[in-house]
Protein backbone atom coordinates (compact mmCIF):
# COMPACT_ATOMS: atom_id res chain seq x y z
CA UNK A 1 0.00 0.00 0.00
CA UNK A 2 1.08 3.29 -0.80
CA UNK A 3 -0.54 6.50 1.36
CA UNK A 4 0.75 9.56 2.64
CA UNK A 5 1.41 9.20 6.24
CA UNK A 6 1.66 12.33 7.75
CA UNK A 7 0.15 15.13 6.03
CA UNK A 8 0.32 18.71 7.41
CA UNK A 9 -3.35 19.57 6.74
CA UNK A 10 -5.17 16.65 6.76
CA UNK A 11 -3.43 15.12 9.62
CA UNK A 12 -1.69 11.58 10.63
CA UNK A 13 -2.88 8.57 8.89
CA UNK A 14 -2.44 6.91 12.43
CA UNK A 15 -4.86 8.66 14.06
CA UNK A 16 -7.82 7.91 11.62
CA UNK A 17 -10.12 4.68 11.76
CA UNK A 18 -9.92 1.64 9.50
CA UNK A 19 -12.72 1.06 7.27
CA UNK A 20 -13.12 -2.08 5.53
CA UNK A 21 -14.96 -2.55 2.34
CA UNK A 22 -15.18 -4.63 -0.73
CA UNK A 23 -14.12 -4.12 -4.75
CA UNK A 24 -14.97 -7.15 -7.02
CA UNK A 25 -15.47 -9.29 -4.10
CA UNK A 26 -12.25 -8.87 -2.47
CA UNK A 27 -12.04 -7.52 0.64
CA UNK A 28 -9.59 -3.80 1.48
CA UNK A 29 -9.20 -1.48 4.09
CA UNK A 30 -9.37 2.44 3.57
CA UNK A 31 -9.36 5.06 6.43
CA UNK A 32 -12.10 7.06 6.99
CA UNK A 33 -13.10 10.28 4.94
CA UNK A 34 -10.85 8.56 2.23
CA UNK A 35 -12.18 8.35 -1.42
CA UNK A 36 -12.88 4.79 -3.12
CA UNK A 37 -10.57 6.65 -5.65
CA UNK A 38 -7.79 7.12 -3.23
CA UNK A 39 -8.27 3.72 -1.44
CA UNK A 40 -8.05 1.53 -4.40
CA UNK A 41 -4.94 3.32 -5.86
CA UNK A 42 -3.12 2.84 -1.73
CA UNK A 43 -4.57 -0.90 -2.15
CA UNK A 44 -2.64 -1.24 -6.14
CA UNK A 45 -6.12 -1.39 -7.89
CA UNK A 46 -5.51 1.04 -11.01
CA UNK A 47 -8.63 -0.68 -13.35
CA UNK A 48 -11.91 0.56 -12.43
CA UNK A 49 -13.86 0.07 -15.55
CA UNK A 50 -13.79 -1.38 -19.04
CA UNK A 51 -15.07 0.99 -21.65
CA UNK A 52 -19.24 0.15 -22.09
CA UNK A 53 -18.54 -0.31 -25.82
CA UNK A 54 -15.35 -1.57 -26.79
CA UNK A 55 -13.97 -3.08 -23.53
CA UNK A 56 -10.69 -1.29 -22.83
CA UNK A 57 -9.90 -0.97 -19.36
CA UNK A 58 -10.33 2.78 -17.87
CA UNK A 59 -9.23 3.91 -14.19
CA UNK A 60 -8.21 7.17 -12.78
CA UNK A 61 -7.66 10.48 -15.18
CA UNK A 62 -8.57 13.85 -13.56
CA UNK A 63 -9.97 12.86 -10.01
CA UNK A 64 -11.67 16.36 -9.51
CA UNK A 65 -15.17 14.32 -10.76
CA UNK A 66 -15.23 15.54 -14.13
CA UNK A 67 -14.05 13.30 -16.55
CA UNK A 68 -16.56 10.46 -15.31
CA UNK A 69 -14.04 7.56 -15.99
CA UNK A 70 -13.71 6.23 -12.83
CA UNK A 71 -17.37 5.43 -12.56
CA UNK A 72 -17.67 2.15 -10.37
CA UNK A 73 -21.03 0.50 -8.75
CA UNK A 74 -21.59 1.27 -4.99
CA UNK A 75 -23.94 -1.16 -3.10
CA UNK A 76 -26.00 -1.39 -6.60
CA UNK A 77 -25.66 2.04 -7.61
CA UNK A 78 -24.02 2.23 -11.03
CA UNK A 79 -22.07 5.10 -12.20
CA UNK A 80 -20.78 6.77 -9.20
CA UNK A 81 -17.65 8.37 -9.29
CA UNK A 82 -15.25 6.83 -7.33
CA UNK A 83 -12.61 10.04 -6.97
CA UNK A 84 -15.70 11.76 -5.28
CA UNK A 85 -17.51 9.34 -3.08
CA UNK A 86 -16.16 8.54 0.50
CA UNK A 87 -15.39 4.59 1.40
CA UNK A 88 -18.22 3.81 4.53
CA UNK A 89 -17.58 0.45 5.89
CA UNK A 90 -18.98 -2.55 4.45
CA UNK A 91 -19.83 -0.48 1.11
CA UNK A 92 -19.52 -2.91 -1.54
CA UNK A 93 -17.75 -1.49 -4.98
CA UNK A 94 -17.88 -2.89 -8.66
CA UNK A 95 -16.15 -2.29 -10.86
CA UNK A 96 -17.92 -1.36 -14.76
CA UNK A 97 -18.31 -3.87 -17.31
CA UNK A 98 -18.28 -4.76 -20.44
CA UNK A 99 -21.91 -4.55 -21.56
CA UNK A 100 -23.13 -7.11 -24.22
CA UNK A 101 -24.24 -6.24 -27.29
CA UNK A 102 -28.08 -6.98 -26.46
CA UNK A 103 -28.01 -4.96 -23.31
CA UNK A 104 -26.43 -2.06 -24.39
CA UNK A 105 -28.93 -1.71 -27.69
CA UNK A 106 -31.58 -2.13 -24.93
CA UNK A 107 -30.27 0.48 -22.77
CA UNK A 108 -29.67 2.98 -25.77
CA UNK A 109 -33.62 2.31 -26.56
CA UNK A 110 -34.81 3.70 -22.73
Amino acid sequence: MTRIIDHPVLGKLDERKAVPFTFDEKTYEAFENETIAAALLANGIRKLRVHEDCGTPRGFYCNIGHCMECRVTVNNQANVRACLTVVEKDMVVESGKHLPNIVRKMVEQQ
